[in-house]
């Protein structure tokens, strides 16, 4: 008779803090169970699954039951009858005959990453999985820990998630930690190396990403020459007649017509073969971590404002993408100052008193940041001395509004800016008492399609928005993402790109993420998310700004954002002219980003297409400058394991880079 081996404990970490917990049980030889909960912001998933490995360390079945990020119910089942591999799942349902695969979990616990390592070393290094693509384990380098006598195994993991993993493992092949772009899961007795193993992750992705650059940067010593190019002038909302655009050391330094242009000994000219030549797109809700930046620029966004991060990381990441040590987009920080409860979000600073908070306040001004960003847990008593000094420091106030408040009052302690279109209408729908800083701030817009926006209530917000110059950071994408995805069907947001991405993330998108018992739960929000695009519209209507963010890093979310725009009732010209010239001008940016002018950054993208006709136009991307550098995205998506969607233009006198 077996004895089940002792239970592992694993400790989970995000932003340096610990928020989650993972045991692993095995029952009996090849038979493992485990439990997973975290929750970090309000949110996070809980999971229980079991599984069964053969000697080859494949999977026999596995059951993974629980709920998602945001409470969406998860029913996951692989079983095997013969030959024969069966699976069900969020994302869809299938079998499998013949020589068997590794089965790679829609939704799991960061142990599934474990699993699929083991499985593709035994395999030689790679392995094909189900229900399609392959995952790679390579051996990258030892390092040592504390309290581990023997060298450690670094292992790199490509292929279960959008970027690349890293695992420890010691010499028993006992799993140690899990590193995945900013998150980690360590052994429990090794908790307190976190810092440590953070550390490690940071220096194993910019290695990578130094590599990459050498490979996509391309950047020439003299005078480049864009030639037969349509530019879009966002001040007066058209498009030129045929142009020619000359950079130099990362300004431009010729715009003239076409059939004027004269061209110059040794430079560098590249056909623009009749595109239109666009400056950099702005994400202005971003939360950056080292690979993003290859996502945003392949997809032709320049500047980002991130809207809360680990402070020191981001430090580090910006000035790396400053100096053109990675690749990155100029990224514009913003201050977060969250209060303390059991659903804070583990970003920035959370200050435990009104002073603590003050003295944030002062940290970032003397940083240099553009503002401070409030969130769901601050103590709304606090905001207006916040609000206050940091107008006397010169920094803006944007937020969440915190819970237990409202808008309106927001506003009248000294907000800028609203963050999300959902926390703005939330001041519309939600009764005395009802709790934001959990997923209700999503949950509760399925009562929108009731919305009235001619009540007294509405008018009342907007007039107050109007008369004091209050912006809405919108992220419409992440809303209708949240609120319209359904299990086994592709979001059409996401269709434009997604049979290019690598399978395990094709899976991600076709989920539920909304908690539902029925169809009619769902009608509620399909319902209520066209009075989302009314809202927009509405707040353009009345001359309130709008600032198109994501909430997300992929980059593709910004092209949809603008499509959103588009939908709810803007011209393609005016989602543009916010899109490159106002958000460069709202970030303190307009001198020398937002359009394409003699002595401006050099920062821009080539379109195939005219995106004043049809504004998605932007997802054909042909050519990125950012600084004078060039990027194809061809290569970027080669590098990101993403299938291209473009070629880049034709090179017709060349230069050394």
């Amino acid at each position: 008779m077996s004895t089940a081996a002792p239970a592992e404990h694993f400790a989970y970490f995000a932003a340096g803090e610990r928020c989650g917990d993972l045991t692993v049980t095995r029952e009996e030889p090849g038979r493992i169970s485990t439990d997973f909960a975290v929750s970090n912001n309000g949110r996070g998933a809980r999971l229980h699954e079991t599984l069964r490995l053969d000697d080859r360390l494949l999977p026999l079945d596995w059951t993974v039951d629980g709920t998602s990020l945001m409470g969406g119910a998860v029913h996951e089942r692989l079983s095997l009858d013969g030959a024969t591999q069966s699976w069900t799942s969020q994302a869809e349902e299938g079998s499998h005959a013949g020589q068997r695969r590794l089965y790679l979990p829609t939704d799991s616990s960061p142990y599934a990453n474990w699993t699929a390592a083991q499985a593709a070393l035994a395999a030689g290094g790679t392995i094909a999985v189900l229900p399609t693509g392959n995952v790679s384990a390579e051996l990258l380098k030892q390092t040592t820990l504390d309290d581990i006598e023997q060298p450690v195994n670094v292992y790199i993991l490509r292929g279960v998630g959008l970027r690349p993993a890293y695992i420890l493992a010691d010499a028993e092949m006992r799993l140690i930690a899990w590193l995945g772009a900013g998150d980690l899961l360590v052994r429990e007795e090794y908790a307190d190396q976190h810092g440590v193993l953070a550390g490690l992750e940071g220096e194993l992705t910019h290695t990578h990403l130094e590599q990459v650059q050498t490979r996509i940067r391309h950047r020439y010593a003299a005078p480049v020459r864009i030639c037969d190019v349509r530019v879009f002038d966002p001040s007066r909302m058209a498009l030129t007649d045929p142009m020619s655009v000359t950079w130099y050391r990362g300004r431009i330094t010729t715009v003239e017509p076409e059939a004027q242009a004269v061209p110059v000994d040794g430079e560098v000219v590249i056909d623009g073969d009749g595109g239109t030549l666009l400056a950099g797109l702005h994400d202005m809700h971003a939360h950056v971590r080292p690979m993003d930046g290859l996502f945003y620029l392949a997809a032709g966004v320049t500047t980002v404002r991130d809207m809360g991060n680990a402070n020191d990381a981001l430090a580090a990441l910006t000035a790396r993408w400053d100096a053109g040590v990675t690749a990155g987009p100029t990224a514009v920080p913003s201050g977060f100052i969250e209060g303390r409860s059991e659903h804070s979000a583990l970003l920035g600073v959370i200050p435990e008193t009104l002073d603590d908070a003050l003295e944030a306040v002062r940290w970032y001004a003397a940083r240099g940041y553009h503002q401070i960003k409030i969130y769901n847990s601050m103590s709304p008593d606090w905001v207006p001395a916040l609000a206050a000094e940091a107008h006397r420091l010169g920094l803006r106030v944007v937020g969440h509004i915190p819970a237990f408040t409202t808008p309106d009052r927001m506003i009248e302690a000294g907000y800028d800016e609203i963050t999300h279109v959902n926390q703005l209408m939330l001041g519309w729908l939600l009764d005395d008492g009802e709790d934001t800083r959990t997923p209700l701030r999503l949950t509760a817009l399925a009562r929108a399609k009731d919305l009235d926006l001619d009540s007294e209530a509405v008018h009342h917000t907007l007039k107050r928005m109007r008369d004091g110059g209050i912006g809405l950071d919108t992220t419409a994408v992440i809303v209708e993402r949240l609120m319209l995805s359904r299990a086994r069907t592709v979001l059409p947001a996401d269709a434009p790109f997604l049979t290019h991405m690598p399978a395990a993330y094709q899976r991600q998108r076709k989920r539920t993420y909304v908690p539902g018992t029925d169809e009619q739960d769902f009608r509620a929000y399909d319902e209520s998310f066209p009075k989302v695009l009314e809202v927009i519209k509405l707040l353009h209507d009345h001359g309130i700004p709008l600032w198109p963010g994501t909430d997300d890093s992929t980059g593709f979310t910004v092209h949809r954002e603008l499509e959103l725009y588009v939908e709810a009732g803007l011209t393609p010209a005016e989602v543009l002219r916010i899109a490159t010239q106002d958000c460069a001008a709202h970030l303190g940016l307009g001198h020398s980003h937002g359009s394409i002018e003699r002595g401006k950054s050099a920062s821009f993208l080539l379109l195939d297409g005219d995106p004043l006709v049809d504004i998605s136009a932007v997802r054909k991307i042909r050519m990125v400058a950012k600084d004078g550098d060039i990027y194809h995205p061809q290569e970027l998506y080669t590098e990101l394991g993403i299938t291209p969607f473009s070629s880049p233009p034709a090179m017709v006198h060349g230069g050394s880079q």
